[in-house]
């Protein structure tokens, strides 16, 4: 009886993720809709914005370069053979062409520009392709300071010089502003499908942190951790890092940063009185969410958490506000962590903080406001010089040192939570963590 209520269980909490997972026939539409509207609408603007006439990318099967694994269609997992695309934006008649020196067509969007019958060598027909439009300048993907933008590999670059006339080599140059805002740049709609996204990690970490899942004295963080990873292969997702629980309680020291991620002990038995943190993420759509929550286990005749958490909640809400109310487009990743860790210290705070861009991927390509281990700045472009810019999603991770006197230690409120910087400004994609999750749930009903 009691293996039939579970499956029964399970069956109607899978029935309810489910009303909001599109099969996999209908995501492929999906993202073939969305990369239609990337090309046609927003690229030809990304161009012009970079100053760039002609994009080239080049990869081959199995190493492909990060931005061009974005362009592919919903049914190609991956470049085939050696795949080069070659964009070209004419702005005074404002067309933009997308050709595929393949022997196919790249999906709807890129139409096949090589007959290996009139032309055996790919190379010759890339360059006949780029005499004929004669460029002013060519992009290739190649950065010092944003991995994402810097796909090229050497034997490409070495062959595609060898065969591109010389009188075209002093036109080249890095791609990477346009790379990064390829990658960067959400879509009106793409980002009515992040609200969905974010929604679905919320209600994973939810039922995850509740009794559902968790008997204090018997469940470990690292069965919690599994069962995350779990339920999101049963959704039919992917996580696009593992999960990680820990826990902070009395009578521990404060540990260092790292001991969320790496370090921490395995199959630690959750107790009342813990309080839990977990790091979750998951991809759908070709888009990634990253939230961190925190949820307190009741001790015996306890219905609500203490205080201090409470008000500890509070203080990296602070933090959140005095993060996100500085995001001003312009501004660097540096700028906006140095404002607001003064605001948020001046006001009695213990605050660190290291947001990173979320979009495409996890850590994603754009402004960095922070790293957990460089709170004085990033000295790389991406936090140094490039600047926010709108309609670009963040991971807001930051964290606050509070004081506890009850437990004779500090801790740290961890918080993480996708936010969307657009020409109005900041908001939440789908809210943010107000209140500790309880561990049971309490049921009023029964005085508990």
């Amino acid at each position: 009886m009691k293996s039939l209520l579970t499956l029964l269980l399970f069956s109607l909490s899978y029935q309810l993720f489910c009303q909001q997972i599109l099969s996999e026939e209908e995501r492929a539409q999906v993202i073939d809709e969305i990369l239609n509207e990337r090309f046609d609408v927003l690229l030809p603007k990304l161009m012009d914005q970079s100053d760039l006439d002609m994009w080239i990318l080049i990869s081959r099967e199995y190493n492909e370069d990060p931005v061009l694994r974005t362009m592919l269609p919903s049914t190609w997992l991956n470049a085939r053979r050696r795949t080069i695309l070659l964009f070209y934006r004419d702005k005074t008649k404002n067309t933009i062409e997308k050709l595929a020196v393949a022997r196919y067509n790249v999906g709807k969007n890129i139409s096949s520009a090589w007959d290996k019958e009139k032309e055996p060598d790919q190379w010759q027909r890339l360059v006949q392709l780029i005499e004929e439009r004669n460029p002013k300048k060519i992009g290739l993907n190649f950065s010092k300071d944003h991995n994402i933008a810097d796909g090229l590999d050497k034997t490409d670059y070495e062959e595609f010089l060898q065969n591109l006339p010389k009188k075209y080599t002093s036109r080249i140059v890095s791609a990477e502003q346009l790379a990064v805002r390829w990658i960067e740049t959400r879509t009106e709609r793409e980002m009515v499908i992040y609200n969905q996204l974010v929604s679905i990690t919320h209600d994973i970490i939810e039922e995850a942190f509740s009794e559902k899942v968790i008997t204090p004295g018997i469940t470990t963080t690292t069965e919690v951790e599994w069962w995350m990873r779990q339920k999101v292969t049963d959704l039919g997702l992917e996580t696009w890092f593992h999960p990680t629980v820990d826990v902070q309680r009395t009578n521990e020291e404060l540990v260092g940063h790292l001991y969320s991620f790496s370090g921490r002990p395995d199959q630690m038995v959750i107790l009342p009185g813990d309080l839990l943190h977990c790091d979750f993420g998951i991809t759908y759509l070709r888009l990634n969410t990253d939230c961190q929550e925190l949820a307190y286990v009741l001790k015996p005749g306890e219905t609500e958490a203490p205080i201090f958490l409470k008000d500890g909640l509070k203080d990296g809400n602070s933090v959140q506000d005095y993060l996100t109310k500085n995001m001003i487009r312009g501004r660097t990743g540096n700028e906006i962590l140095k404002i607001a860790l003064n605001q948020a210290k001046e006001a009695g705070l213990k605050p660190a903080i290291y947001t990173h861009p979320l979009g495409s991927y996890g850590h994603s390509a754009g402004t960095t406001i922070g790293m957990w281990d460089s709170q004085g700045g990033v000295m790389k472009d991406d936090g140094e010089n490039y600047p926010l810019n709108p309609n670009t999603v963040y991971a807001i991770e930051l964290n606050t040192t509070i004081t506890i006197p009850e437990w004779n230690r500090d801790i740290r409120i961890m918080l993480e939570e996708a936010g969307f910087f657009g020409p109005e400004g900041f908001r939440y994609v789908n809210g943010r963590q107000t209140e500790l999750l309880l561990i049971p749930r309490v049921t009023k009903h029964l005085g508990n």
